[in-house]
């Protein structure tokens, strides 16, 4: 995206739950953002999500860690749909990009829209084409869908795992209708259990984390494709969920009660700061 070597190192850390190998984290100035570097060809990021414990894109229940995982998902999909419930819309019609198994294009499709899904792992895409009536797709038939289709688009944790990410934010724009709605769900690194864990906190996740947002770096990047950032909505329980894993990097064991502390005391200092360890931004087109 930018000239690499004008931007700082601002971490040193590593691949903990694949390779193993080492990357930086270099800081954008302008846009107040992180980028993972070096980052992986396209032909070889694939290679870093082949993991039995890359958990959305399998629906297993194999340990408590995983149950606890789906019980929290199952919860938070309801937040979702509240969300893109709100939204004065045309005709219902949805996007989920990046829709892992595809069980918010479930509980949507149960509430009368109209959905449809991109996911480009393609056992992922087989589950969740068996809950949707084969309503998911490939990453090329991105480029194959309907300009100005779509009254709500969403991402959830999903935009900075793309390689080409101003090109696909003007993408998600030319398919929104002219009073659609794009959702972004992001790690914040600027959150509290971020600048506590820093090279061990789980949401960097290199390399299959291109991108580390700040909200500056959200509205920045939406504004120069014409769309503006009208609300944030925290997501509250990402601050306890990335500091077990973080305390599992960090120590070797995920130890519950430390991550809860450091969970809740993210964000409790986030109810002042607004720097929640993940936000949803609800963005419209200027």
């Amino acid at each position: 995206m930018t000239n690499k070597t004008q931007n700082k190192t601002y971490l040193e850390l590593k691949d903990h739950s694949v390779s193993g190998e080492h990357f930086q984290l270099l800081y954008n100035k302008e846009l107040d953002m992180l980028e993972t570097f070096p980052q992986p060809s396209e032909e070889k990021l694939g290679y870093y999500y082949q993991s039995e414990d890359y958990i959305s894109h399998t629906d297993a229940k194999r340990n408590l860690f995983e149950k606890a995982y789906h019980f929290v998902k199952s919860l938070a999909l309801k937040r979702k749909l509240r969300l893109i419930n709100s939204f004065d819309v045309d005709k219902k019609t949805l996007l989920d990009i990046g829709c892992g198994t595809g069980d918010f294009l479930k509980i949507a499709k149960e509430n009368q829209w109209e959905v449809t899904g991109i996911e480009p792992n393609e056992d992922a895409r087989t589950i969740a084409n068996k809950k949707t009536e084969d309503r998911v797709f490939d990453l090329d038939q991105l480029l194959k869908l309907k300009p100005h289709s779509f009254d709500v688009i969403t991402l959830w944790h999903v935009l900075e795992h793309l390689p080409k990410l101003e090109d696909h934010i003007a993408i998600f724009e030319s398919l929104l209708k002219p009073n659609g709605r794009l959702v972004i769900a992001v790690p914040n690194f600027k959150s509290y259990d971020a600048l506590y864990y820093k090279n061990y906190w789980a949401a960097f996740d290199v390399p299959r984390h291109l991108w580390h947002f700040s909200k500056t770096a959200i509205s920045k990047l939406v504004m120069l494709k014409n769309m503006k950032v009208i609300k944030t909505v925290p997501m509250i329980f990402d601050a306890f969920y990335v500091a077990l894993l973080s305390e599992k990097y960090k120590n070797g064991s995920m130890n519950p009660v430390k991550a809860f502390w450091i969970g809740l005391r993210s964000n409790i200092k986030a109810r002042r700061s607004r720097e929640f360890s993940s936000l949803i931004y609800i963005i419209k087109k200027s």
